[in-house]
């Protein structure tokens, strides 16, 4: 007996409808290869990423160094797939440190009492007016250049954002009719925080965290190539970018491939985020459905 069309389809119908589109398909692939990337370097690079070779400088791509090799005669391929580590941990951690300051800000901002509420506006407003660079920079001049004062300036400079996007949609989504039933019915503000109103903010929250997350690769590389990021010990593409822009008049290509990581790693967490918003918000899909919808019937 052959199994309804329905009953086979086990896949969530989000990732069906991720899956779907062009962007969705290339923001999970580029997140999936970073992420297997970091995992591989982890235990195998085809070379020691740290180990100098002086009779192999400047080699051009080809076999053994499919992507040549820097000054120092390293291998670039080893380079960029340790730099992945880096991206990886500063991309997942900066999302967890905006996850959890943006959640606490917008709950205290649109849950609490009026003068609290108004007490978190004027201080998301404050911090939100300085620029998340520069926030890092402060913070390394205070406590030195390394990659945990990236992640926790931009996790807590992004988690601001997502407490200014965030706290609208959470009031709003406070005076519906389950929030209001789900506290009649006894549920606390935590609670309803928890199984009502953030699960109907997701779609806002995740395409921020996208955002915010593809912000702080590109924010790690450029505090690395500025000397405020990753130590010279630590394999980065922002620092292998600002070793290698020094030679650019002489051997250009090696610039291009940590300039072209970071690019499409970006890119990718910004389409990732932009597919995951239609496929999570049934409002989007229902638009979009009605736009595409045929004007004449035969």
């Amino acid at each position: 007996m052959s199994t309804p069309r329905h009953e086979r389809r086990s896949a969530p119908r989000w990732l069906r409808v991720l899956l779907s589109s062009g962007t969705g398909r290339f923001g999970v692939g580029v997140v999936l290869l970073i992420a297997l990337t970091a995992i591989v370097a982890a235990f195998w690079t085809p070379f020691d990423p740290m180990l100098a070779d002086i009779r192999g400088r400047w080699a051009a791509p080809g076999w053994p160094h499919l992507l040549g090799t820097d000054g120092t005669g390293r291998d670039i391929l080893s380079l960029l797939m340790a730099g992945a580590r880096t991206t990886a941990f500063v991309a997942v951690g900066a999302g967890v440190v905006a996850t959890f300051v943006g959640v606490l800000l917008a709950a205290l901002g649109a849950l609490t009492a009026r003068w609290l509420r108004e007490t978190v506006a004027v201080l998301v407003d404050i911090l939100i007016a300085f620029p998340v660079l520069m926030i890092a920079m402060m913070i390394s001049a205070v406590w030195g250049g390394s990659l945990w004062v990236v992640v926790f300036a931009v996790g807590i400079g992004f988690g601001v954002s997502i407490a200014r996007v965030t706290r609208p949609e959470l009031r709003r989504v406070q005076k519906s009719d389950f929030v209001l039933a789900g506290r009649a019915n006894g549920l606390t503000a935590g609670q309803n925080l928890v199984h009502h109103l953030l699960p109907n903010i997701a779609p806002v929250f995740i395409v921020q965290l996208s955002w915010s997350m593809a912000v702080a690769v590109l924010a790690e590389a450029g505090l690395s190539y500025l000397g405020f990021g990753a130590s010279i010990a630590d394999a980065s593409w922002g620092v292998l970018l600002a070793d290698l822009q020094r030679y650019i008049g002489v051997h250009p290509l090696t610039v291009v491939w940590p300039g072209l990581a970071i690019t499409i790693t970006v890119l990718g967490l910004n389409l990732l985020g932009d597919a995951l918003r239609e496929a999570t918000d049934p409002t989007l899909s229902h638009r979009s459905a009605e736009t595409h919808t045929p004007g004449v019937v035969a």
